[in-house]
């Protein structure tokens, strides 16, 4: 019962954050980088998924991923995503963490190793970048 439940939160949470405004031009509107979402659901600080980290944070948070895998921050955004993503199940003390980095960093051309989700585990914990 205790996996549906944060099963659940999660898919909220992936949920909330795929949804993207429109604009009226043909391009899509960027979210500014300099300031940690206040806006962080409930779903996904229950679910222990941080904020979106600012400037300076953020270029910390990709320059430690590419030392695990330098083809995962190709997709910037997919990988902060990812990152984010990643702290539910660490602060949720998975078993299977390493793997579910693996898992979580492989997408479109990008694939990722158990040996690489270990890395960027440690990374995350590292910068402490799941406290929430």
């Amino acid at each position: 019962m205790k996996t549906r439940a944060i099963t659940a939160l999660l898919l909220t949470a992936a949920a909330l954050t795929a949804c993207t405004t429109s604009s009226s031009s043909d391009t899509p509107e960027k979210k500014p980088k300099s300031a940690p979402s206040v806006n962080m659901s409930p779903a996904e600080k229950a679910a222990g998924i941080p904020p979106e980290p600012t400037e300076a944070k953020r270029v910390e948070l990709l320059r430690a991923l590419a030392a695990a895998n330098p083809d995962i921050v190709k997709y910037e955004d997919k990988a902060i995503d990812a990152a984010r993503n990643q702290c539910s199940a660490i602060n949720g003390g998975g078993s299977k963490v390493d793997w579910t980095a693996a898992q979580r960093f492989t997408y479109k051309d990008v694939t990722t190793t158990e040996a690489q989700g270990k890395q960027i585990n440690d990374a995350l914990k590292g910068l402490k970048f799941c406290k929430v």
